[in-house]
């Protein structure tokens, strides 16, 4: 009887330091809790004229990571053709988004994408767009997100303070 009363104490020690090791290590391993953002905590950065960028989750720049931005374009603006070096995978979450596929921008080579509308632009593929009332689209793929213009003569700078500031006046 001794024995079997032993026993089963070992038992239960036993149980009970791998429960504690599982439970410990189940705590440890758990992803962290969700993040919810706002969107007025998006922090937009003006990129071109007309246009504003704000980064949603991840670090666009990191290699290989997953990242989420969102492109706000003022209406009429226009993205001169480009190219990224990885997969760009665009949804339009508000407005109108204009998008064609070529060398320069050309309007009637342009499809109309409405909201909840999705495309994925493969790597190296040269692109441009246009965007019809205040549009915001979010883009999400693996990082590095790079823009390489096929023509940078034909970026125009965005409208900030400092910009503006330094203008000549007519």
């Amino acid at each position: 009887m001794k024995n079997i009363l032993t026993g089963s104490l070992c038992v239960a020690l036993i149980g009970a330091a791998l429960a504690s090791m599982v439970y410990g290590q189940e705590k440890k391993d758990s992803p962290a809790p969700p993040k919810i953002m706002h969107f007025g905590d998006l922090k937009w950065t003006p990129i071109i004229k007309g246009c504003d960028l704000a980064t949603v989750a991840g670090d666009p720049s990191a290699e290989g990571t997953p990242f989420v931005v969102r492109l706000r374009c003022a209406d009429g603006a226009k993205i001169p053709a480009h190219w990224h070096p990885t997969d760009e995978n665009v949804t339009v979450l508000k407005g109108t988004f204009l998008a064609g596929m070529g060398e320069t921008f050309d309007e009637t080579k342009m499809i109309t994408m409405n909201v909840g509308n999705f495309v994925t632009m493969p790597k190296e593929m040269r692109h441009f767009a246009m965007s019809k009332g205040e549009t915001i689209v979010q883009v999400h793929g693996a990082g590095p997100f790079k823009v390489n213009w096929v023509n940078p003569s034909e970026v125009q700078p965005p409208d900030t303070p400092a910009a503006a500031a330094t203008k000549p006046k007519s």
